[in-house]
């Protein structure tokens, strides 16, 4: 676990691949039907589940392995027994046009994340800031400098 302005990340896969503290939360909590597919997708990324879903190709790209498997478990999770992946694709299409996540082209069942959206959706201050410039001196000032010698 590694920690930035109050803001926890956890290393899976290799060092390089960080994700925001928020987006992992115990698989069973008051409300968890709540849960959004992104976050659920994330948390079956992050346990292995590798019969329905694993991670492959460039960074934040995942594929999915078993799509009525994965249907199914996320049906299972919202308490939608007639969940199957083309309800789960039309949801997953839901956020292209919000650019948390897109498809990959000529790539079956393999999608890519925006990670860095899904922070800007989750914490719109993060990244923090960067501290104000100090003000430009003015003419005025640099003059005096000049003539005051």
């Amino acid at each position: 676990m590694v920690s930035n302005a109050g803001l926890k990340f956890y290393l899976i896969k290799s060092d390089v691949m960080l994700f925001p503290d928020w987006a992992y939360k115990p698989t069973w909590s008051p409300g968890s039907r709540q849960i959004q597919l992104w976050h659920f997708l994330l948390e079956l990324l992050a346990r292995g589940e590798g019969g329905a879903i694993g991670w492959g190709g460039e960074w934040g790209e995942f594929v999915i392995r078993d799509p009525e498997k994965l249907a199914r478990l996320w049906g299972e999770r919202k308490g939608k027994p007639h969940m199957n992946y083309d309800k789960l694709s039309r949801a997953l299409r839901y956020y292209y046009n919000k650019r948390i996540l897109h498809k990959t082209k000529g790539k079956r069942f393999t999608y890519k994340f925006n990670f860095s959206k899904l922070i800007l959706v989750n914490y719109p201050g993060y990244p923090p800031p960067a501290p104000p410039a100090p003000p430009a001196p003015s003419h005025q000032v640099i003059h005096h400098v000049f003539t005051s010698a």
